[in-house]
């Protein structure tokens, strides 16, 4: 593969990945959750861990990588909507 394509597909995982921490950020800093959607939230950690364990299948540290640490971004959403309603 192209280096070229490599970094588009870097710096793509790297902004769908880091773009959830202002959201963390929010909740855990108003301990309040109410317009979060848990099943929407829940439903995409869910294909996000799906996502990590293609990753781990076909040996793609990218895809691991990425997923791995957006779905614990994602996953501490759908903690905090839960605790905070």
């Amino acid at each position: 593969m192209h280096p070229s394509i490599e970094i588009i597909g870097a710096v793509a995982a790297f902004i769908t990945t880091v773009g959830w921490i202002p959201q963390v950020a929010k909740i855990a800093r108003e301990r309040r959750a109410g317009d979060i959607s848990l099943v929407t939230t829940g439903v995409l950690a869910f294909g996000i861990l799906l996502w990590a364990l293609y990753g781990l299948l076909i040996g793609s540290w990218p895809v691991i990588l990425a997923n791995g640490f957006t779905f614990m971004l994602v996953a501490a959403i759908v903690a905090m909507k839960l605790r905070y309603g």
